[in-house]
């Protein structure tokens, strides 16, 4: 089968007696000529990606603009020493969206889920549950497949970049993903998966993307964060037997509609929003400063370079 719709793949799941992520896998082993081990392998490579970027973040690091980089570090410090408004669990997830968005910037490996930009929703909320409940690998598999799936039909239906659709295809998008992938992990049914999606992406919906100098620096990181509280808000609430009155394929497709009509300005283009404000102005304008400093260096040394091979000749 495709992956066009929740409907359909929940229709394949109680029509063949199956968890969602079972016609998931079956799906990719179709698709790609896989075999079942292939498919689990494949998933493992990924999950491990994101257990390595969360064990290897560094504080230290900075990325090339300067404007990210060891804030992860100090939510972490901020947790240790007091009692953080959220709760422990919630300072858990909110550290990792922070380094792994970090880790990003920064330029280290991570995991697109489904996007660069948005790669630290998912590993916030699976990472820290993971270890705090000591989760088989085999159950973490499991649970992104399910997300790799609502991933699927997204892409299908409306849009995962940011180009196109507005940060809520990013950060949004994402957050469906770790909401639908948190309600497996806890047993829930196929259907409170679905309004899980459907609750996390309606909360998003509309959210513009409009980074500072056209990095994903500022304000993506950050809004890894709440995505990924969002994410635990719409499973808790599926889980509690809260429903999502409009269903999960029109709110996919609502999105779509949205960030067609998003101007372009909103459209990761830096020229909306945040990105146009006093302070995203200055922040561009030091950027273009120094890059054109760098280019003039660049050239000066070339042409000092070919002074001395033609000299020498």
């Amino acid at each position: 089968m495709n992956l066009d719709s929740m409907k359909d793949i929940l229709a394949a799941a109680r029509r063949e007696e199956k968890p969602l992520w079972e016609i998931i896998v079956e799906t990719d082993m179709e698709n790609r000529g896989a075999t079942r081990e292939d498919s689990f392998a494949k998933m493992a490579q990924a999950w491990h990606a994101m257990l390595d970027a969360s064990d290897s973040y560094n504080g230290k690091r900075r990325s090339a603009s300067g404007l990210v980089g060891g804030q992860g570090e100090q939510m972490r410090a901020y947790a240790a020493a007091g009692d953080p408004i959220a709760g422990g669990f919630a300072a858990e997830v909110i550290t990792e969206a922070l380094c792994m968005g970090e880790s990003n910037a920064c330029m280290r490996r991570i995991v697109a889920a489904p996007t660069a930009g948005a790669c630290g929703v998912m590993p916030a909320v699976l990472i820290p549950l993971y270890r705090r409940d000591n989760i088989p690998e085999e159950k973490m598999l499991e649970a992104m497949f399910v997300a790799s799936g609502i991933g699927a039909v997204i892409a299908y239906r409306a849009c995962i970049a940011g180009a196109s659709g507005g940060c809520q295809a990013e950060i949004g998008s994402a957050s469906a993903m770790a909401a639908g992938a948190l309600v497996t992990l806890r047993g829930g049914t196929p259907e409170q998966v679905c309004h899980a999606v459907a609750m996390a992406l309606k909360n998003l919906l509309g959210l513009v993307c409009d980074p500072i100098a056209g990095l994903v620096e500022v304000p993506c990181v950050k809004r890894n964060v709440i995505g990924a509280m969002n994410a635990m808000a719409a499973a808790d609430m599926a889980l509690a037997g809260i429903e999502s009155r409009i269903p999960v394929d029109e709110v996919i497709d609502a999105m779509g509609d949205v960030g067609r009509r998003l101007p372009v300005e909103f459209r990761e283009t830096a020229l909306g929003g945040l990105a146009v404000t006093p302070t995203g102005k200055a922040v561009k304008e030091r950027m273009l400063g120094k890059r054109n400093k760098n280019r003039t260096l660049t050239i000066k040394d070339a042409r000092w370079k070919l002074q001395r091979t033609s000299s020498s000749h």
